[in-house]
């Protein structure tokens, strides 16, 4: 069973990590940003948190890690996504060497590492067994929090949700939803937005309206005492920058000032 008190030490209120699935800055958002340094240097001066996607596709160095982790400010945080090979291939069966090898490249990000996305395939129904085993080895390797974006209905279960609240794993609030009409349901210490742009994945812009939303429900969480992060992934036409600088403005306005980074 989950420890209770494992949060008990944690003083004050959590952050919130607001950003993007991605660091790159186009020319219509440079003014938002430094102009001095690296895409990532001028990007972290702006945002507490990046999302690494890339690491799905393909593994980076330790060193690579090491240098995006001493490119950006102390309180920045990196989430990095776990590696297709794991989650596509593998379909999280026997993937014991393939998580060692992950968690010793991430963890050159030293502290700045804040958080792991588990994303499975649409495909992978839920199997608690492999579920069970997977989540207790990737447990035993990382302290950080896990955040899993299942995509077969299978996992939006009472089951399912037992078995990543006991792995104190989280489970991400996805927009699209997979699974419309059921709520994730997982570890509640962190809550961790996801959202890929809609009606068009990838592509569409996020209305005011719903921004605004967003950031009731991220007053909300911060007001329980829970982690937050907010990652927006419609990138494809440069939306997400856009998207995420509205939000910041939105949290401080709200007065969540003391819980994003300050410009």
């Amino acid at each position: 069973m989950p420890n209770p008190n494992r949060h008990a030490s944690i003083p004050g209120p959590l952050p919130v990590y607001v950003g993007c699935a991605g660091w790159g800055l186009s020319s219509k958002v440079a003014a938002h940003f430094p102009v001095e340094g690296s895409h990532l240097e001028r990007y972290a001066q702006v945002f507490p948190s990046v999302e690494i996607n890339s690491s799905f596709y393909r593994p980076h160095q330790p060193k690579t890690y090491a240098r995006w982790a001493a490119s950006v400010p102390d309180a920045f945080r990196f989430s990095v996504k776990i590696p297709r090979t794991i989650t596509h291939e593998l379909r999280l069966r026997g993937a014991d060497a393939a998580v060692q090898g992950f968690i010793d490249q991430v963890s050159s990000l030293g502290d700045k590492l804040g958080c792991l996305l588990l994303q499975l395939p649409p495909s992978l129904a839920l199997n608690m067994a492999d579920a069970t085993s997977f989540f207790s080895t990737l447990r035993g390797l990382t302290k950080v929090p896990v955040v899993c974006e299942p995509r077969h209905a299978s996992w939006f279960t009472p089951a399912a949700a037992e078995a990543m609240t006991n792995a104190d794993v989280a489970c991400v609030h996805a927009d699209p939803s997979p699974v419309p009409g059921i709520a994730p349901a997982g570890d509640a210490a962190t809550l961790y937005i996801r959202l890929h742009g809609s009606p068009h994945v990838y592509y569409s812009a996020y209305s005011d309206a719903y921004i605004d939303a967003v950031a009731e429900e991220i007053s909300d969480a911060c007001a329980a005492g829970r982690q937050v992060w907010c990652i927006f992934d419609n990138t494809a036409q440069g939306e997400a920058i856009p998207n995420a600088l509205t939000l910041m403005e939105r949290l401080r306005t709200m007065g969540v000032r003391k819980w994003v980074k300050q410009r």
